[in-house]
């Protein structure tokens, strides 16, 4: 009769313990670069981007008005020009950053 998966598992370990082999790497005991970053943070910028475009796709069928609507509404809290930038710069920075370092690679 055969083994079950717990019971292969706890072989597996229990030799794994006895003779004293390392555990796979984890990111928490590599030293940080410049490329590990850039990776990271062109993975988080596809994901931002990809959820994004998802977010407003979805808004723009489900939402009852058009987009000249909700244009006109956020202009009527007049935000500060701070704040203005800081969203622009927020809805463009990802697209930018993903951009550049997707062409860098490719190079």
């Amino acid at each position: 009769m055969g083994t079950t998966a717990k019971e292969e598992m706890a072989r597996f370990w229990e030799k794994n313990t006895k003779s004293n082999r390392p555990l796979s790497p984890h990111v928490t005991i590599y030293k940080w670069s410049l490329p590990m970053a850039m990776s990271i943070t062109h993975r988080g910028t596809g994901v931002a981007l990809s959820l994004g475009v998802s977010v407003f796709g979805l808004a723009a069928l489900v939402l009852p008005e058009q987009f000249p609507h909700y244009l006109a509404m956020v202009k009527s809290l007049s935000l500060g020009p701070a704040l203005i930038y800081s969203a622009k710069f927020a809805l463009a920075f990802p697209f930018t950053y993903h951009t550049w370092n997707g062409i860098r690679h490719l190079v």
